[in-house]
């Protein structure tokens, strides 16, 4: 019996236990260090610490609905319950996800309330090496190591905040804040709150913000500005380039006072855990070397599941895991160290040719549906049905032009290929 162990207790982490569940001749270990799972759709309106002096994991704000209907969002084999709203509180994500550790029975192979200390390969005679994963029980405060034939680390990527680098900072008097330990607006009534980037998050706080706050410069260095109708007290100014005692300098030489700056710049790749011996470099928001975005091509019986960005997560995740594990139990044969580096180096390539920061590399966006039916065929998987496609592109347009409304839309699948636009 191969023992897999499995680093997080989030949609990633738990998604990986049930395939390892299903496969003839494995058992998983799950490390989760909270006391549920869920991973970053485990609300707290705690931010900085935990109990135990940890930095909060969680990114989640109180009033959060997802930006994806839950039509598209679920794993393949467990589609959301239906219901009268597709664009769902984050509530009931967590649900969601309780219900498919239920279902799959995950329970008993999770250990809540352990932190992983330290991950260590053990090299063999022949053969990918095993993993010496070392973790330490919260309530106990011992330590214990357990030796896995192979690794997922599934500990998610939206939990340490990445802020940049702002000339004069230091000369800014007033608040400075960033989206992870964002959780409701009061605070925010009467200021003037420059929120920098407009992702996902940054539109999103932007709006809520506008209900109390006196004015919201969205601001960032899109190439056009958002083109959505915004409300009365949202505009739209350049990148910050500077900051000033009372305000900001921006990258088109205007400036403006403000009492707030709230960084909505995104999350840093993080696996503290990780021995040098690993073999895992992080460079410029690249987690190297990984073959598909998954496998160490060092040592591939360890991998990352939930890495890419701009993505439909939960049916990823699902391909990523069961590809991985397909070449656990040699049902599907990996090429040579070389032959997927090269494959890394030609992705790399192919990214400096249409003029893209490195940064991006993870970035999949419209990559993300040949890049799963590439693991589907590689691994005997079944693809996705076309519609979730549809209605995810369908979805992104909306969203691009009716910022304000759009999480109002409901829609139901009606086939593999069709959707209906329902409200």
């Amino acid at each position: 019996m191969k023992v897999v162990g499995i680093i997080g207790g989030g949609a990633a982490g738990l998604c990986a236990a049930r395939h390892v569940l299903a496969s003839s001749g494995m058992m998983p270990v799950v490390w989760e260090k909270a006391s549920k799972v869920g991973g970053t759709w485990v609300y707290t309106p705690q931010s900085g610490k935990d109990e135990h002096g940890y930095p909060i994991h969680s990114s989640m704000y109180k009033n959060m609905k997802t930006n994806l209907p839950k039509e598209v969002m679920g794993f393949p084999d467990y589609p959301f319950p239906s219901g009268d709203n597709s664009f769902i509180h984050h509530t009931e994500v967590q649900q969601y996800l309780e219900s498919y550790m239920e279902h799959y029975k995950l329970n008993p192979h999770i250990k809540f309330g352990h932190y992983v200390e330290e991950v260590k390969p053990v090299m063999k005679i022949e053969g990918p090496p095993a993993w010496d994963v070392t973790v330490k029980s919260l309530e106990s405060k011992k330590l214990s190591t357990t030796t896995c034939d192979a690794l997922l680390v599934c500990n998610g990527h939206y939990s340490v905040p990445r802020i940049p680098q702002i000339k004069n900072i230091e000369k800014f008097q007033g608040r400075q804040g960033h989206s992870h330990d964002y959780r409701e607006p009061s605070s925010y009534k009467g200021c003037t709150v420059v929120v920098l980037g407009a992702a996902a998050s940054g539109l999103d706080i932007a709006l809520e913000l506008s209900t109390v706050a006196k004015e919201v410069l969205l601001s960032h260095n899109h190439p056009t500005p958002i083109p959505s109708e915004l409300p009365p007290n949202v505009r739209q100014v350049r990148g910050v380039e500077s900051a000033l005692e009372n305000g900001f300098v921006f990258g088109d030489g205007s400036s403006a006072e403000a009492d707030v700056i709230l960084y909505c710049t995104g999350y840093l790749f993080s696996f503290p855990f990780l021995s040098k011996e690993c073999g895992i470099t992080i460079e410029e928001n690249v987690v190297k070397p990984l073959y598909k975005h998954i496998i160490n091509t060092k040592y591939p019986s360890m991998a990352f599941i939930g890495i890419p960005f701009l993505v439909c997560p939960f049916p990823l995740f699902d391909f990523q895991v069961q590809f991985f594990l397909k070449t656990v139990s040699g049902a599907v044969a990996l090429p040579s160290k070389r032959e997927m580096d090269d494959d890394i180096q030609n992705d790399f390539k192919d990214l400096c040719s249409k003029d893209l920061p490195v940064r991006y590399f993870h970035k999949l966006a419209a990559l993300q549906w040949s890049y799963n039916n590439d693991l589907a065929r590689m691994g005997n998987i079944p693809p996705l049905p076309q519609v979730i496609q549809k209605l995810y592109e369908t979805v992104s347009c909306m969203r691009k032009s009716n910022l304000m409304f759009y999480k109002e839309a409901c829609f139901i699948i009606t086939g593999q290929d069709s959707f209906e636009h329902i409200k």
